[in-house]
This record gives C-alpha cells, structure tokens and sequence, in this order.
C-alpha cells in the first residue's frame, strides 16, 4: 500500500538526525548541504503527498505517480541509515579508535573520494524525486477540500434527516434505546448527549434519522435541528448548519461573534433536539468550544451524535454512549430479501435459504454491504443465478463496489500516516485470522514503524498505544481477553 507509508517515510527523512551522525565521522563538506537540499526537496512535498494520499484510489495518474515517489523516497531513506551505521560502528569502536580511524579516514585521498561518492549518491537521489514531482500529471487545487473530486465525495456522504425503507431493519432494540433517551425528562443535564457509535456502514446514521423522525419526538421538543458535520471541524459552517436549520433558512450573519449571538436567541430556552451526524474530531478543546454555544437549551434538550470514533464519544457524551452492533443474521436474510425483491416463501427453499445464509454471512451484518448485494442480486431470478453470484462474484464485488469501498475507505483515510503503516501490515494475515496482540506490536517495533520524541517513553507503550487507537476507531476487534481483562487476540 504506497499510500500506507508514503507519509510516513517523508516525515522519517525530514526529522532524521543525520547532522549528528556527520559530526561522529567528521563534518563532510558538500555533503552535508546536499542533505539539507534533499531534506527541503522532501520537505515542500509534504501537501502534495498528502492531497495525493487522500485521492489515491480515485486516480490512477496518481497511483502511478505515488508508486515512483515510494521507490525514491525508499533510496532516500537507505541513505541516511547508510550515515547513521556508519556514525554508530565508529561510536562502538571507542574514542581512542575512533581519533586514530577518523585521521586515516581523512587523508586526502579517501577523504576527497567519500565526499565525492557520497555527495553524487544524495544529489542523484534527490534529483531523481525532483523529477518525478515535475512530471506528475496533476495539480494542487488553490484550496484542496473545494476540489470537484471532494465536493463530488462529500456529496455522497452528506447526509439529511429523511430516512429510506428497509434501512432500519433489525434495529428495534436500538431504536427503543435511543428513544428512552430521548423522552426521558429525568436527566440531570438541561442538555444531555447520546453518541451512537460503530463501524462505516452499520446504520449510525439511519437508526438517528428513524426517532428524529418519530412523531413522539417530534410532539416532545419544541425544535429539531440535523446538521451532518462529516470529517472537517469547520466550527464557523456547523454553527451557520445549526441556525439554518433553525430558522429553515441559510443564515446571513458573516462574523462568529454574530453566529454565536444569533445561535443562542435561536435555542435560548426552548426544548431543541440536535443530531450532528458524522462527526469524527476528537479534540476535546474544540469540542467544548460548541458544546459551550449549546447549552443555553432548555431542561429536556438532547444531543445525538453519530460517530466512528470511541474517542469522540468520550469525549462529547454525557451518559453510557450506544454502541451499535452488527445485525442478526436473521435480520440480515430479511434485510437481504427486501433489496433482492424476493418473497419470503422463497426462503422455505431448503436450497435457496442455505445459499443466501451464506451470501449473508459474508457480508458480516454490515447493512450496506447487505444493501448492495442485495441490490445486484434482484437481477437474478433462479436458484442456479443466486448459486453462480455466491461462488463466482461475491468475492470480487465485496471488494471493488465504489459505495462499499469509499465507507470502509473513509475510515482508513482519516488515520495518521503512522498507524496506516501499522495497519497495512495486517495484510500479512488471512482474513478471519486471530491476531495476537502481542505479535502485532512486536512486528511494528521490529520494522521500526514506532517512533518516540519521547526518550523516557519505551516504544513498547507506544505500539500498545498505537493499537489501542485503531482498536477504538473499530479497524480491530476483540477476540480474547485475558483474566485480568487486557486484551490478548483480535480480529479485522
């Protein structure tokens, strides 16, 4: 996956010490202004690898380009561990050694043909990633987010508050939760918060959209707001989204002073029901920040928030946040049915129901991809078509559906670089293989994905770290814990 480390092998180049490991085998001349040169070649990179990193899958002028920059970039990074072994095997040797080496080793002859071997193998590499950034076939736009492919991909993900049949299946334990939630005038906040957590694809959004839509909900708040806030933590868009939905109209205020005025005479006192639908930032600041503009509701006000994140729950929710499951397999049959337009006589097929209880396995209760399949599948009307599709294409379309791929994608691509690394690696394992926790962490320590400008911190924390944050953004799932409840083994 180039677009897995690409990032992360710059940022490596940026902040690797060379300089000191120069200073242990002597100030080279030209060679350390050659170093610096590659460093600010990579450096005024960073935006366009990550512009490319983020359209990877949409382009292949892009794939292509980001392929050849991995395999310079690689060069690159070769050199500068060529330094640093150098600097260390002369550091080991000891002082005394290291005077005498260092003296023969700049002579005028050796010294004159190191810098020139060295100063050439940089120059050329850097060079060579110069190239390959001149002709790349696609440019920046001024303002990245606003580009047609993104305006096109929030488009699709955007979200309102209207709600489509069969999306809710299987989900009446849930929806009764969220509805307790909602009328219950007991709370001790005047505005209380509910997150709906879970995978891309389980139903988040549908299952909010269905008690939104409640007439009961609709009798007990005296307004109802959905704003869908999505991966950009635009505070400024998502208080005018509020007002807006407020007052069933765009609001023409310009400055946040004025928003925030304007927000307030608009939920000051009455009993307001908000879903902020989407939302992935988890920083507390600017999390409390809206909060703070939000709380002037009055006693009965609710929040629902639907998130992927465990750690935005934790850090918006003031009850037990809802984590929504996967769904039954007999709810996914119906579920599958209705989309298929299949009637449900045809499950008392012996035949047919044990075909579709293992399309339906493999799409692993995740609604949407039941949804999809289901779709594709209302094509085909006999048994022999059903068996076909289950044998020759689930598979392949279970992989490359642009719908399936950008859910499961947008989740990928909100990760750092460093643990897009660590989770790419999960490659090496089968599907549906137990991992051991412990195993995992040490493969990423032993090819050095764990970095620390921490000295007092060991890089085995940091790797637990590390899997404990793709843990919560739903990338693993528990298996087996130990007695003492630490988590030993996962799955994907």
């Amino acid at each position: 996956m180039a677009e897995a480390v690409i990032i992360a092998i710059a940022e490596e180049i940026i902040a690797k010490s060379v300089p000191q490991a120069l200073k242990k085998i002597g100030e080279l001349w030209g060679v350390k202004q050659e170093i610096e040169a590659l460093k600010d070649t990579v450096s005024t990179l960073q935006a366009v690898l990550k512009y490319a990193e983020k359209q990877y899958y949409q382009n292949d002028q892009i794939q292509d380009w980001l392929n050849k920059m991995k395999d310079a970039l690689y060069d690159a990074q070769d050199l500068f561990e060529e330094f640093n072994i150098k600097a260390m095997q002369r550091e080991l040797r000891g002082h005394n050694e290291v005077t005498k080496e260092v003296r023969t080793f700049f002579s005028s002859s050796n010294q004159l043909a190191f810098n020139l071997k060295m100063s050439s193998k940089v120059r050329a590499v850097r060079e060579r990633i110069e190239d390959i950034n001149t002709h790349r076939r696609f440019h920046l736009d001024r303002h990245p987010v606003d580009s047609q492919v993104e305006r096109e991909w929030r488009k699709r993900e955007e979200t309102h508050s209207f709600i489509s049949e069969g999306d809710i299946i299987g989900r009446n334990d849930d929806n009764n939760t969220i509805m307790e939630f909602l009328l219950d005038s007991n709370m001790k906040e005047n505005v209380s918060i509910l997150p709906i957590v879970g995978i891309g694809g389980l139903g988040k959004t549908a299952l909010a959209q269905c008690v939104f839509n409640d007439e009961m909900v609709s009798k007990n708040f005296n307004l109802k707001m959905w704003v869908c806030v999505s991966d950009v933590f635009d505070m400024k868009k998502i208080v005018k989204n509020i007002i807006g939905c407020a007052k069933e109209k765009a609001s023409n205020e310009v400055s946040m002073e004025e928003l925030q005025i304007e927000l307030r005479a608009k939920i000051d006192g009455k009993r307001y029901l908000l879903v902020l639908d989407d939302l992935w930032n988890d920083k507390p600041e600017e999390w409390l920040s809206l909060k703070k503009l939000l709380m002037v509701g009055s006693r009965g006000s609710k929040i629902i928030i639907t998130t992927r994140l465990s750690s935005v729950a934790t850090i918006t929710s003031t009850t037990s946040p809802h984590l929504l499951r996967d769904l039954s397999e007999s709810a996914s049959i119906d579920l599958l049915m209705q989309m298929a337009c299949r009637k449900e006589e045809e499950i008392q097929d012996f035949e047919m129901l044990a075909i579709i209880k293992e399309i339906v396995r493999k799409c692993s209760g995740v609604p949407l991809i039941i949804r999809t399949i289901g779709n594709l599948l209302s094509s085909k009307k006999t048994i022999c078509e059903w068996l076909r599709f289950k044998d020759d294409e689930l598979l392949e379309v279970s992989q490359s559906e642009d719908n399936i791929n950008s859910v499961l994608r947008l989740s990928y691509n909100h990760l750092p670089s460093h643990l897009k690394q660590c989770f790419a690696m999960c490659s090496l394992f089968p599907k549906d293989y137990e991992i051991n926790k412990q195993t995992l962490v040490d493969l990423w320590m032993a090819e050095g994905f764990i970095q620390s400008s921490n000295k007092n911190k060991h890089l085995e924390d940091i790797a637990h770290g590390y899997f404990m944050d793709l843990l919560s953004s739903n990338f693993f799932q528990e298996y087996e814990t130990h007695e003492w409840g630490r988590l030993a083994r996962c799955t994907i």
